[in-house]
């Protein structure tokens, strides 16, 4: 166990001074210093990734940990080009990604100390999805909302600047939608007819994908950006192959999406000329378009291009030539800087993390953490996937940034308690079976006994309304029959047998046998 810490510490001092170098070597090369500023804000940014790994120790055991390493050098890389990209535009956007970090670390530790269970979201699903649709449909308010490049997506904070609420909707929809298909995943799982091969779902359970594609087009819609609706449609589609293993609902999904964006570029005028842009990027018309042309696209190409296989080295190249290079754009100004092999270690860093997702969502064996660890990893998938498949010129631009390397707070926090929930989930998955049983037998166990409990409750309540009704039966048919005995003049005994009868008939849970004696006793000693 010893040794197994040593090594995550030593994981975790390696990356940090990497970061470190990188950083140094940047400021060496464009300043011939390195501001002081920077040396204490790095210093306690440092403690609190120290401190991460300690609190890791104590309340996730068993957590993967090098999620956390990963994160920690693609900040530090991104940190760095944003650093970089200061020095050509005098400003201070590494700084206030420094402060963000902070808080986003503050964030995850929150959830690693307090989140001991994971499951315990489950209980709040439908809140978690009113919070997130209101969090996906808040920039469309008219006080708050803002609009930014072409985009509402963003709502203003008196004070505090803006935030992009969709970076928040995107992990509470990913609870609601886990919740929701481990609680359905056998009828959306039963198939129906089969056409050209694929056996696609009944008419009936397609209700949620209709609901969450009509979501996503409104997005798109109303909001003009696709990449959200891109990645909030993926996660939902994605996480729906989970549940049920039919690869029918990916191409319905695929299908679908497609067919509305097709739909949306050919009717609405700020899809379409993003899909125009993509389409012919080099064309003069498309370049020199004031708003919404491939000026960006085809800088970011030829950024790519120059960086070549090795790069020109940081602090060495013209990334600020590209419009929002510290944003939408940081991939293609780190492929100037750090080229071909240094994209490649980035995106090996980006599939360490997908990779040790989705090994945490094969290993737990709790269905809502599979669905839950597996939609979060796919969120982040299809996130890093858009970026560099817009800039890379594979897919039109989305407008979504890269995760833990784009400057942004919002982005930062978010994509920060998305890396501290998989490390939540893992610690379950990664827990020894000698310390607690498996999560689902445990739940099994529970609910088994809690339906046991209340169909013992209300057996008890049935057996007393019924012993109440026979109590207050008895002196009625006692009376019927005393009274029915003095009109006929104390009948002989056969007549007595007959209504006993009659009265058995008409009152069959009744125990008549133990009423006739009475009754006959009555009889004899009038006689």
């Amino acid at each position: 166990m010893i040794a197994t810490r040593l090594r995550q510490l030593g994981m975790l001092l390696f990356s940090m001074l990497l970061c470190a170098v990188a950083f140094f070597q940047m400021f060496e090369r464009t300043t011939n210093g390195f501001p002081q500023n920077y040396v204490w804000m790095l210093a306690f940014v440092s403690a609190l990734f120290l401190t991460t790994w300690g609190l890791l120790l104590r309340f996730q055991p068993h957590a993967d940990q090098s999620v956390m390493c990963c994160v920690l050098v693609l900040t530090g890389i991104g940190v760095t080009m944003i650093a970089r990209l200061d020095q050509d535009t005098k400003t201070t956007v590494a700084f206030r990604q420094l402060l963000w970090l902070a808080i986003a670390l503050v964030f995850a530790n929150l959830l690693v100390v307090f989140m001991r269970d994971y499951r315990v979201l489950r209980r709040f699903s439908y809140v978690s999805m009113v919070i997130g649709i209101v969090l996906l449909l808040s920039p469309m308010l008219p006080v708050v909302g803002s609009e930014q490049y072409g985009a509402r997506i963003w709502v203003k904070i008196p004070g505090l600047g803006s935030f992009q609420p969709s970076e928040f909707a995107k992990l509470f929809l990913a609870f609601f939608f886990a919740s929701y298909l481990f609680d359905h995943r056998d009828q959306l799982a039963v198939g129906g007819k089969k056409i050209l091969g694929i056996q696609l779902p009944r008419i009936k359970d397609m209700g949620p994908i209709i609901v969450v594609w009509i979501v996503s087009m409104g997005v798109l819609v109303l909001q003009h950006d696709l990449g959200t609706s891109l990645m909030f449609f993926a996660m939902f589609v994605s996480m729906l192959y989970v549940a049920t293993g039919r690869k029918s609902w990916i191409v319905i999904g695929f299908i679908a999406f497609a067919a509305g964006a097709v739909a949306a570029a050919s009717i609405f005028s700020h899809v379409g000329s993003r899909v125009d842009a993509w389409l012919h990027p080099f064309s003069a018309a498309q370049y020199n378009k004031e708003y919404g042309g491939s000026y960006q696209l085809v800088t970011g190409i030829f950024g790519l291009a120059s960086g070549g296989l090795m790069g020109t080295g940081l602090g060495q190249g013209h990334p600020s030539i590209t419009p929002i290079a510290n944003s939408d754009y940081i991939y293609a100004a780190l492929g100037e800087e750090l080229g071909l092999t240094g994209l490649m270690a980035i995106l090996m860093l980006y599939l360490l993390i997908i990779a040790a997702g989705m090994i945490t969502a094969m290993k737990i064996k709790d269905g809502f953490g599979k669905l839950l660890a597996s939609g979060l990893v796919f969120t982040m998938a299809f996130q890093v996937f858009t970026v560099v498949g817009g800039i890379t010129l594979v897919i039109p631009l989305t407008g979504l940034t890269l995760p833990y390397m784009a400057a942004g707070g919002s982005s930062l926090i978010a994509n920060y308690m998305l890396a501290a929930l998989l490390i939540v989930i893992s610690n379950s998955a990664n827990r020894p079976e000698s310390e607690i049983d498996s999560d689902t037998f445990q739940q099994e166990a529970v609910r088994v006994l809690r339906e046991r409990e209340r169909n013992r409750r209300t057996e008890i309540a049935g057996n007393t309304r019924s012993g109440a009704a026979k109590a207050s039966a008895i002196p009625a048919v006692r009376a019927s029959h005393a009274g029915a005995a003095g009109q006929a003049g104390h009948a002989v005994p056969a007549n007595r047998t007959s209504q006993a009868g009659q009265t058995d008939q008409s009152n069959p849970t009744i125990p008549i046998t133990g009423v006739l004696p009475t009754i006959d006793q009555q009889g004899a000693s009038h006689e």
